[in-house]
């Protein structure tokens, strides 16, 4: 007992919090490496926004440097994915140089609904790199209320 240090709970608990955080982020860094929030990955992602109505959604996802002919939108119930391909190419001649630059992806985004969407009546319109889509919601018939027998 040579080295017997009188610790506060709270000092011993914040050392222990920070220890355990630290093994951590040790340990989990190679899981997720730097690419992932990289700025390559921030170009080739589609930021949505989602604002629900009382009949509808609207869908605005932002898809700089895609055409329309790129897009493949589903829809399946309750789930919207828009899946979208990239092609943008670069190039510059002077008398002194060429330079070349080209980037190719493909990604996609899934949107869950709490309720199902009317697929027949859903609008899609693709205007200066930014998609609309305009959902209905499913009209539910209300059905009247019933008592059980028993038997």
């Amino acid at each position: 007992m040579k080295f017997l240090v009188k610790k506060s709970p709270d000092g011993f608990i914040k050392t222990i919090n920070d220890e355990i955080s630290s093994i951590l982020n040790r340990n989990f860094d190679s899981f997720f490496p730097e690419y992932v929030m990289s700025e390559t990955y921030e170009k080739m992602a589609m930021p949505v926004e989602i604002h629900e109505k009382d009949t509808e959604y609207k869908i605005m996802a932002e898809l700089p440097g895609v055409k329309k002919e790129d897009l493949d939108i589903e829809i399946d119930k309750n789930y919207l994915t828009v899946c979208a391909k990239r092609h943008e190419e670069k190039k510059e001649d002077t008398k002194s140089f060429r330079k070349s630059e080209f980037k190719y992806g493909e990604f996609s985004r899934t949107v869950y609904f709490p309720e199902e969407i009317n697929i027949e009546d859903t609008k899609a319109k693709l205007e200066d790199g930014v998609l609309k889509i305009t959902a209905p919601k499913k009209v539910v018939e209300k059905q009247d209320k019933k008592k059980l027998a028993v038997e």
